[in-house]
C-alpha cells in the first residue's frame, strides 16, 4: 500500500532553539552524535526525525515530510509527469540510503527516501 511517512525534518535558523522548543512541548530527545550538523529526533515511536541549520539555499525555516519509496529514479518521473518539480536529485546518505526532495505542482516540498 502506498508510500509510507518515513521521516520528517526541520530546516531550522536556530537549532537549539528549536531542541529546547520542541523538547519542552513534546518530551522530545535529541542524539547530535550520527552525522557531523545533523541532529536526530527520538519522538518516542515511528516516525523519528531530523534537524539541521537551515541551507542557505533554502528559502525560510521549514519542515520536509519524506515518503518511503521503491525507486527513487522511478518516483522522480512520475514527480515531474504530474506537474511537480525536482528540486535535488537523488543523493546517497552514506551508510543508510537515498533521498531526493521534490515539489507538487502548488510548490509545497516534500522528500522521497530509499534505505539499503
Amino acid at each position: 500500500m502506498g508510500s509510507p511517512l518515513c521521516h520528517f525534518e526541520f530546516m531550522s535558523n536556530n537549532p537549539e532553539k528549536c531542541k529546547r522548543f520542541y523538547g519542552s512541548v513534546l518530551g522530545w530527545e535529541f542524539d547530535d552524535r550520527p552525522f557531523p550538523g545533523y541532529t536526530m529526533i527520538k519522538t518516542g515511536s515511528k516516525p523519528g526525525g531530523g534537524l539541521m541549520k537551515r541551507p542557505d539555499q533554502a528559502p525560510a525555516a521549514c519542515m520536509c515530510v519524506y515518503f518511503q519509496v521503491d525507486d527513487i529514479p522511478a518516483t522522480l518521473e512520475k514527480v515531474k509527469d504530474a506537474g511537480g518539480t525536482v528540486v535535488v536529485e537523488e543523493t546517497e546518505i552514506p551508510g543508510v540510503g537515498w533521498f531526493a526532495i521534490a515539489t507538487d505542482p502548488e510548490e509545497i516540498s516534500f522528500g522521497i527516501f530509499k534505505g539499503r
